[in-house]
Parts: structure tokens; C-alpha cells; sequence
């Protein structure tokens, strides 16, 4: 492993770590949601947005310019999210020091998971993982980035309600 490999797991567990919710229901997902569509709007992102738990989805935006494949890629980054129960950008990482892709093999179909990053779970103290939030239409990176950028957001406008 890379130093620079090592440094970016770092980041991103630094991430999960850092990104609880005390709470999280459907108007959380709504507010959390809707900051991430209003961001989006104002720089001009072509992307969906989408908040859901297992096959409930509590919150979704598509932008002009967003494709049907965006639904595609927010659906197989959800699940892999859902099912390890940690961002899809960490997984990716995890996966590529150890030369291992899951999805080849037999193990996760490529039709319903995917390793790129953009999607991040909605960890509650105390409770666990209560949904993924995954945004699609920008670099993986930058999907990432922007999930991780919302949330951070979210748990600060909480935090400076309280």
C-alpha cells in the first residue's frame, strides 16, 4: 500500500467517523436532501440525488442534465453502501490496495453493485446505519465529495439549531 493510498483511507474513514446524525427520519432525509438539490442547483450540477433506506426511497431530485443512467448508478452504489455499511469511495479504496474486485468473481453482481464512489450511509449514533445518501452525475470523487460536503453541512445547521 501506497503512502497516498494510505493517506486517502485515512481521509475516509476520518469521514464516516465524523459524519454521525444524533437522529435521522424522513423529514431529516427531506432537509438533508433538499440542502444537497439546493447546492446542486446554484453550481449548475447535472446530477440526481437520492436518500433512501434499503428499497424506500425518503428523498430524490433529478437536475436537467442528469441521464436515466444516473438511476443505475444511484440504485448498485445504494446497495453496496447499504450492504457493507460504509461509503462507496472507502469500499473502493479498501478493495484496489488489496488487488480484489467483488464484483468480478461471482461474489457481488456488477448489475446490482458498484465500488464507484458517490454514496455515503446515514450512520446513527447509537442505532447504526438508518440509509445511504448517494449523489450521481459528477466524477466519482466529486460525488463523494459532494455527499460528504451536504452532510457535513446538514450536522452543522443541526448543531447551530440545538
Amino acid at each position: 500500500m501506497t503512502d497516498i493510498t494510505s493517506s486517502r483511507l485515512s481521509e475516509l474513514r476520518q469521514h464516516e467517523d465524523e459524519l454521525v446524525f444524533e437522529r435521522f427520519d424522513h423529514h431529516d432525509a427531506w432537509r438533508l436532501g433538499s440542502l444537497m438539490a439546493v447546492r446542486a442547483i446554484a453550481e449548475g450540477h447535472a446530477v440526481a440525488i437520492d436518500i433512501r433506506r434499503h428499497n424506500l426511497v425518503l428523498f430524490r431530485c433529478v437536475l436537467p442534465g442528469a441521464t436515466a443512467d444516473q438511476e443505475e448508478w444511484i440504485r448498485r452504489k445504494s446497495a453496496t453502501t447499504l450492504r457493507f455499511e460504509h461509503s462507496t469511495a472507502l469500499l473502493h479504496e479498501e478493495f484496489s490496495s488489496k488487488g480484489f474486485d467483488p464484483t468480478q468473481g461471482g461474489w457481488l453482481t456488477p448489475a446490482d453493485y458498484t465500488l464507484a464512489p458517490g454514496s455515503f450511509p446515514v450512520r446513527v449514533s447509537g442505532t447504526g446505519v438508518a440509509a445511504a445518501a448517494t449523489v450521481s452525475g459528477l466524477a466519482s470523487d466529486d460525488d463523494h465529495e459532494f455527499v460528504v460536503e451536504g452532510i457535513r453541512a446538514f450536522l452543522k445547521e443541526g448543531a447551530s439549531n440545538d
